[in-house]
Protein backbone atom coordinates (compact mmCIF):
# COMPACT_ATOMS: atom_id res chain seq x y z
CA UNK A 1 0.00 0.00 0.00
CA UNK A 2 1.45 3.31 -0.99
CA UNK A 3 2.73 6.11 2.04
CA UNK A 4 -0.36 8.53 0.69
CA UNK A 5 -3.30 5.24 0.50
CA UNK A 6 -2.08 4.34 4.22
CA UNK A 7 -2.26 8.32 5.42
CA UNK A 8 -6.00 8.75 3.94
CA UNK A 9 -6.96 5.21 5.23
CA UNK A 10 -5.60 6.06 8.88
CA UNK A 11 -7.66 9.51 8.72
CA UNK A 12 -10.45 7.52 7.16
CA UNK A 13 -10.14 5.22 10.86
CA UNK A 14 -10.15 8.11 13.09
CA UNK A 15 -13.26 9.43 11.07
CA UNK A 16 -14.63 5.60 11.76
CA UNK A 17 -13.86 5.41 15.12
CA UNK A 18 -15.33 8.90 16.41
CA UNK A 19 -18.03 8.86 14.42
CA UNK A 20 -18.93 5.34 15.38
CA UNK A 21 -18.97 6.95 19.16
CA UNK A 22 -20.90 9.98 18.30
CA UNK A 23 -23.61 9.03 15.94
CA UNK A 24 -22.82 5.59 14.90
CA UNK A 25 -22.34 4.36 11.08
CA UNK A 26 -19.09 4.96 10.88
CA UNK A 27 -18.13 1.59 9.13
CA UNK A 28 -19.22 3.01 6.34
CA UNK A 29 -16.26 5.40 5.72
CA UNK A 30 -13.25 2.59 6.79
CA UNK A 31 -15.17 0.47 4.43
CA UNK A 32 -15.26 3.46 1.72
CA UNK A 33 -11.49 4.21 2.18
CA UNK A 34 -10.73 0.67 2.14
CA UNK A 35 -12.21 0.37 -1.52
CA UNK A 36 -10.62 3.43 -2.57
CA UNK A 37 -7.21 2.14 -1.84
CA UNK A 38 -7.48 -0.18 -4.16
CA UNK A 39 -8.90 -3.28 -2.18
CA UNK A 40 -11.77 -5.72 -3.71
CA UNK A 41 -15.08 -5.48 -2.13
CA UNK A 42 -15.49 -8.35 -0.47
CA UNK A 43 -11.84 -8.35 1.14
CA UNK A 44 -12.74 -4.39 2.19
CA UNK A 45 -15.53 -5.51 4.02
CA UNK A 46 -14.27 -8.51 5.75
CA UNK A 47 -11.36 -6.23 6.53
CA UNK A 48 -13.29 -3.26 7.81
CA UNK A 49 -15.31 -6.24 10.21
CA UNK A 50 -12.18 -7.20 11.11
CA UNK A 51 -10.41 -3.92 12.39
CA UNK A 52 -13.65 -2.57 13.64
CA UNK A 53 -13.74 -5.66 16.45
CA UNK A 54 -11.78 -4.22 19.02
CA UNK A 55 -13.70 -1.00 19.23
CA UNK A 56 -16.88 -2.96 19.61
CA UNK A 57 -14.98 -5.16 22.82
CA UNK A 58 -14.12 -1.53 24.02
CA UNK A 59 -18.18 -0.53 24.28
CA UNK A 60 -19.06 -3.31 26.25
CA UNK A 61 -16.31 -2.93 28.31
CA UNK A 62 -17.24 0.23 28.93
CA UNK A 63 -21.43 -0.19 29.64
CA UNK A 64 -21.04 -3.59 31.60
CA UNK A 65 -22.25 -1.96 34.38
CA UNK A 66 -25.74 -0.98 32.46
CA UNK A 67 -26.23 -4.89 31.20
CA UNK A 68 -29.17 -6.54 32.10
CA UNK A 69 -29.37 -9.60 34.29
CA UNK A 70 -27.34 -12.47 32.86
CA UNK A 71 -30.20 -14.51 32.45
CA UNK A 72 -32.04 -11.82 30.29
CA UNK A 73 -28.90 -11.70 27.96
CA UNK A 74 -28.15 -15.27 27.79
CA UNK A 75 -31.91 -15.86 26.53
CA UNK A 76 -31.01 -13.89 23.18
CA UNK A 77 -27.55 -14.43 22.66
CA UNK A 78 -27.69 -17.67 21.02
CA UNK A 79 -30.31 -16.03 18.56
CA UNK A 80 -27.88 -13.49 17.90
CA UNK A 81 -25.10 -15.76 17.16
CA UNK A 82 -27.04 -17.78 15.32
CA UNK A 83 -27.85 -15.00 12.88
CA UNK A 84 -24.35 -13.65 13.11
CA UNK A 85 -22.83 -17.14 12.08
CA UNK A 86 -25.87 -17.31 9.03
CA UNK A 87 -24.84 -13.71 7.49
CA UNK A 88 -21.09 -14.27 7.39
CA UNK A 89 -21.24 -17.67 6.43
CA UNK A 90 -23.73 -16.30 3.35
CA UNK A 91 -21.02 -13.46 2.32
CA UNK A 92 -18.21 -15.94 2.52
CA UNK A 93 -20.62 -17.97 0.10
CA UNK A 94 -20.93 -14.95 -2.15
CA UNK A 95 -18.70 -14.67 -4.87
CA UNK A 96 -16.29 -11.75 -4.94
CA UNK A 97 -17.48 -10.20 -8.34
CA UNK A 98 -21.71 -10.85 -7.79
CA UNK A 99 -20.59 -8.93 -3.98
CA UNK A 100 -19.14 -6.09 -6.16
CA UNK A 101 -22.13 -6.32 -8.11
CA UNK A 102 -24.57 -5.45 -4.63
CA UNK A 103 -22.37 -3.62 -2.88
CA UNK A 104 -23.61 0.04 -3.96
CA UNK A 105 -27.58 -1.45 -3.15
CA UNK A 106 -26.04 -2.16 0.40
CA UNK A 107 -24.25 1.15 0.82
CA UNK A 108 -27.12 2.96 0.35
CA UNK A 109 -29.32 0.14 2.47
CA UNK A 110 -26.80 0.98 5.15
CA UNK A 111 -27.32 4.97 4.05
CA UNK A 112 -30.70 4.69 4.88
CA UNK A 113 -30.66 3.10 8.14
CA UNK A 114 -28.43 5.61 9.82
CA UNK A 115 -30.55 8.22 8.05
CA UNK A 116 -33.89 6.80 9.70
CA UNK A 117 -32.11 7.03 13.03
CA UNK A 118 -34.44 9.98 13.93
CA UNK A 119 -37.52 7.90 13.35
CA UNK A 120 -36.30 4.74 15.10
CA UNK A 121 -35.77 6.60 18.14
CA UNK A 122 -38.83 8.32 17.90
CA UNK A 123 -40.57 4.94 17.93
CA UNK A 124 -38.50 3.81 20.21
CA UNK A 125 -39.59 6.32 22.94
CA UNK A 126 -43.29 5.75 21.80
CA UNK A 127 -43.01 1.97 22.52
CA UNK A 128 -40.68 1.99 25.94
CA UNK A 129 -43.07 4.05 27.53
CA UNK A 130 -45.82 1.40 27.27
CA UNK A 131 -44.69 -0.89 29.71
CA UNK A 132 -45.38 -3.82 27.09
CA UNK A 133 -43.44 -7.06 26.21
CA UNK A 134 -43.88 -8.99 23.52
CA UNK A 135 -43.51 -13.08 23.21
CA UNK A 136 -39.79 -13.80 23.88
CA UNK A 137 -39.92 -16.16 20.41
CA UNK A 138 -40.31 -12.72 18.76
CA UNK A 139 -37.42 -11.11 20.71
CA UNK A 140 -35.18 -13.82 19.56
CA UNK A 141 -36.73 -14.10 15.48
CA UNK A 142 -35.63 -10.24 15.74
CA UNK A 143 -32.65 -10.70 16.94
CA UNK A 144 -31.77 -13.37 14.69
CA UNK A 145 -32.67 -11.31 11.87
CA UNK A 146 -30.81 -8.81 13.02
CA UNK A 147 -27.74 -10.87 13.43
CA UNK A 148 -27.84 -12.16 9.76
CA UNK A 149 -27.64 -8.43 8.70
CA UNK A 150 -25.01 -7.36 11.37
CA UNK A 151 -22.77 -10.78 10.05
CA UNK A 152 -23.51 -9.89 5.75
CA UNK A 153 -23.91 -5.83 5.95
CA UNK A 154 -22.74 -4.70 9.56
CA UNK A 155 -22.87 -1.02 8.82
CA UNK A 156 -25.82 0.14 10.74
CA UNK A 157 -26.33 -2.66 12.45
CA UNK A 158 -25.93 -1.41 15.89
CA UNK A 159 -29.19 0.87 15.33
CA UNK A 160 -31.50 -1.80 13.78
CA UNK A 161 -30.01 -3.72 16.96
CA UNK A 162 -31.51 -0.93 19.47
CA UNK A 163 -34.84 -0.30 17.46
CA UNK A 164 -35.15 -4.15 17.63
CA UNK A 165 -34.66 -4.67 21.34
CA UNK A 166 -36.33 -1.19 22.47
CA UNK A 167 -39.60 -1.91 20.72
CA UNK A 168 -40.10 -5.60 22.47
CA UNK A 169 -38.41 -5.20 25.85
CA UNK A 170 -39.39 -2.76 28.46
CA UNK A 171 -35.95 -1.15 29.82
CA UNK A 172 -34.15 1.47 30.48
CA UNK A 173 -32.64 2.84 27.34
CA UNK A 174 -29.11 2.84 28.63
CA UNK A 175 -29.93 -0.78 29.22
CA UNK A 176 -31.03 -1.54 25.90
CA UNK A 177 -27.58 -0.26 24.03
CA UNK A 178 -25.14 -2.15 26.96
CA UNK A 179 -27.33 -4.96 25.83
CA UNK A 180 -27.11 -3.89 22.22
CA UNK A 181 -23.17 -3.38 22.42
CA UNK A 182 -23.03 -7.12 23.86
CA UNK A 183 -24.72 -8.37 20.89
CA UNK A 184 -23.30 -6.77 18.58
CA UNK A 185 -19.49 -7.59 19.78
CA UNK A 186 -20.86 -11.37 19.75
CA UNK A 187 -21.68 -11.21 16.04
CA UNK A 188 -19.12 -9.32 15.17
CA UNK A 189 -16.82 -12.13 17.26
CA UNK A 190 -18.30 -15.01 15.35
CA UNK A 191 -18.02 -13.08 11.63
CA UNK A 192 -14.38 -12.04 12.72
CA UNK A 193 -13.44 -16.04 13.06
CA UNK A 194 -14.89 -17.12 9.90
CA UNK A 195 -13.51 -14.43 8.22
CA UNK A 196 -9.87 -14.94 9.48
CA UNK A 197 -10.15 -18.66 8.54
CA UNK A 198 -11.93 -18.87 5.60
CA UNK A 199 -12.00 -15.71 4.32
CA UNK A 200 -9.35 -13.05 2.45
CA UNK A 201 -8.54 -10.44 4.79
CA UNK A 202 -6.00 -7.33 3.99
CA UNK A 203 -4.04 -7.32 7.32
CA UNK A 204 -2.36 -4.31 6.36
CA UNK A 205 -5.25 -2.32 6.14
CA UNK A 206 -6.38 -3.71 9.60
CA UNK A 207 -3.09 -2.39 10.96
CA UNK A 208 -3.65 1.09 9.85
CA UNK A 209 -7.57 1.06 10.70
CA UNK A 210 -7.34 -0.56 14.45
CA UNK A 211 -5.32 2.02 15.76
CA UNK A 212 -6.75 4.60 13.86
CA UNK A 213 -10.56 3.55 14.79
CA UNK A 214 -9.31 3.17 19.14
CA UNK A 215 -7.76 7.09 18.73
CA UNK A 216 -11.00 8.16 16.97
CA UNK A 217 -13.36 6.74 19.27
CA UNK A 218 -12.06 7.49 22.48
CA UNK A 219 -10.59 11.40 21.02
CA UNK A 220 -12.85 12.36 18.05
CA UNK A 221 -15.97 11.42 20.70
CA UNK A 222 -14.75 14.56 22.92
CA UNK A 223 -14.61 16.81 19.87
CA UNK A 224 -17.81 16.01 17.74
CA UNK A 225 -20.12 15.89 20.90
CA UNK A 226 -19.66 19.67 20.39
CA UNK A 227 -21.72 19.25 16.99
CA UNK A 228 -25.48 17.90 16.61
CA UNK A 229 -25.70 14.51 16.39
CA UNK A 230 -28.22 15.05 13.28
CA UNK A 231 -25.27 16.98 11.46
CA UNK A 232 -22.98 14.29 11.65
CA UNK A 233 -26.05 11.56 10.99
CA UNK A 234 -25.94 13.88 7.62
CA UNK A 235 -22.61 13.83 6.70
CA UNK A 236 -22.39 10.11 6.85
CA UNK A 237 -25.28 9.62 4.95
CA UNK A 238 -24.42 12.27 2.40
CA UNK A 239 -20.95 10.73 1.95
CA UNK A 240 -22.51 6.71 2.00
CA UNK A 241 -25.37 7.86 -0.85
CA UNK A 242 -22.90 9.90 -3.25
CA UNK A 243 -20.42 6.68 -2.66
CA UNK A 244 -22.91 4.40 -3.68
CA UNK A 245 -24.03 5.82 -6.65
CA UNK A 246 -20.80 6.19 -7.55
CA UNK A 247 -19.71 2.31 -7.42
CA UNK A 248 -23.61 2.09 -9.21
CA UNK A 249 -22.49 4.21 -11.85
CA UNK A 250 -19.27 2.49 -12.14
CA UNK A 251 -20.90 -1.00 -12.32
CA UNK A 252 -23.02 0.16 -14.85
CA UNK A 253 -20.67 1.61 -16.85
Amino acid sequence: MAPMQATLLFAAGLLTGAFNAVAGGGSLIGFSALIGAGIPPLTAKLTSTVAVFPGNMASVAGGYRDLPPRRDATRILPAAILGGVAGSVLLLLTPPRVFAMIVPFLVLAASAVVGLQNRLEKIIRRFTGRGQRRHPATLQTLVAVGGVYGGYIGAGFGIVLVATLALLQHEPLTRTVALKNLLSAAVSLTAVALYVFFGTVNWTGVAILVPATVIGGYGGARLLRKLPGRVLRAAIVTFGTIFGLVLLWQNLS
